[in-house]
């Protein structure tokens, strides 16, 4: 049995249909750093990792078009959060696997897809998902998921349009309702992300 995935297997979505609120409200995609969109740079980083890539955005779509790739709206009104992405991803996605990354995270690890398609051929499960040791308040490294860089079977779909049309927004409590496998990544600051324009000076 292969112990990795194909690239070509996988298509990439890099999720960026967020309302950025704790930005301000401006596209955070669209935010520069080093000179180009936060969700350039990420596009970049992934399809160096996949056979194919896609953008999720709710605006300024022409903006994103100019990428070069297929972008696709939420599947789902009111900005929802990243379930609405993942389905839209989903909806789209013509290659057995669909691995998303959020939109402000520039510098995730270059063989994160790689990782995560170990894990879940190694786990026989359905979905994969980045974690990190962080410190927590009393200084002891704890685990911390990384829900959104998550790379899942497309065959999960039609559980995925059931959860959501149940009202289900929050990734794990759908992802718990499939074999689920978790890849612990060294490097913290590769998941930094930019959530505040402060945050984005920092990365830069």
């Amino acid at each position: 049995m292969s112990t990795a995935l194909s690239p070509s297997d996988i298509t990439g979505l890099v999720l960026a249909g967020g309302r950025g609120s704790r930005m301000g409200g401006v596209d955070k995609g669209l935010q520069k750093h080093r000179g180009q969109a936060l969700a350039l740079h990420a596009l970049m980083r992934l399809g160096l990792q996949v056979g194919e890539v896609m953008i999720n955005a709710n605006r300024n779509l022409g903006a994103y078009e100019s990428f070069g790739v297929p972008v696709w709206p939420d599947a789902l009104a009111d900005y929802p959060g990243p379930l609405a992405g993942f389905l839209a991803g989903l909806e789209h996605c013509e290659t057995p696997y669909l691995v998303t990354v959020p939109c402000d995270t520039p510098h995730f690890p270059l063989d994160l897809v790689e990782r995560l398609g170990q894990a879940l051929l190694a786990e026989d499960a359905d979905v994969a998902m980045a974690a990190t040791r962080e410190p927590g308040p009393d200084g002891a490294l704890r685990l911390q998921v990384q829900p959104v860089f998550c790379l899942m079977k497309a065959s999960l779909m039609e559980s995925l349009v059931k959860a959501t049309a149940a009202g289900e927004r929050k990734i794990d409590r759908w992802t718990a309702q499939h074999r689920c496998a978790t890849v612990v990544f060294e490097d913290a600051d590769a998941f930094f992300n930019a959530n505040t324009l402060d945050e984005l000076q920092r990365l830069a």
